[in-house]
């Protein structure tokens, strides 16, 4: 969504130089430093919302542009990622498969009416964009399937493991991803990380039955 309304806001000041007959616009980097200009004059702090959710680190910025980042960019914004994943002590990434599921559920949190910024106070909404459940007849396509997903993977440690990071930072292991980076962004604490690892890498999780 911040991407969206950046480029859309990029788009309101490109059409305001053509009708103003401008000979020569301004460079996409200009443009992108007007839109935000644009933005931050529009919008103020709301509760636990706060304007400073516009500010943009290297991934989201090369990732606001309709075309791939370079390939060291690319490589970049997945160290960077990877170098910011926390990991949980003694090797324990597989939490409660129930509350999992509850957060896979919960599409609340973040919101300028919430009365807390705290990472529990949030859910996931996995279920936008994943099938998780096969009883489970509402979900979205945006990402691919999950069904099955640890028992693809053989149960096996280093796919667990993967599974945390790729929920705490998607960046490092996809750049660009549109999946949130939960961890990264404080969507999520580690434990509710650790139980959506367990839905997907439990062998008695709806997702593997």
């Amino acid at each position: 969504m911040q991407n969206k309304t950046l480029i859309l806001a990029a788009a309101a000041l490109v059409a305001t130089a053509v009708a103003t007959g401008c000979a020569t616009g301004p460079s996409p980097a200009e443009l992108d430093q007007q839109a935000l200009a644009m933005l931050k004059a529009s919008f103020r702090d709301q509760g636990i919302a706060t304007v400073d959710r516009l500010d943009q680190d290297l991934g989201q910025k090369a990732c606001s542009s309709d075309k791939a980042p370079a390939e060291d960019v690319a490589k970049k914004i997945e160290a960077d990622a990877l170098a910011s994943v926390k990991w949980p002590n003694g090797g324990q990434y597989v939490g409660d498969w129930r509350e999992g599921e509850k957060l896979a559920q919960n599409g609340r949190g973040m919101t300028w009416t919430d009365k807390s910024a705290e990472p529990t106070a949030n859910g996931a909404n996995c279920y936008n964009c994943h099938e998780i459940d096969k009883k489970e007849i509402s979900y979205g396509t945006i990402g691919p399937s999950l069904l099955g997903y640890g028992k693809l993977r053989d149960f096996k440690e280093s796919e667990i493991k993967a599974a945390y990071e790729k929920i705490y930072d998607s960046h490092a292991s996809f750049p660009c991803s549109l999946m949130p980076r939960f961890g990264a962004n404080k969507v999520l604490s580690m434990d509710q990380i650790k139980d959506l690892v367990a839905l997907l890498m439990a062998k008695d999780s709806p997702v593997n039955k």
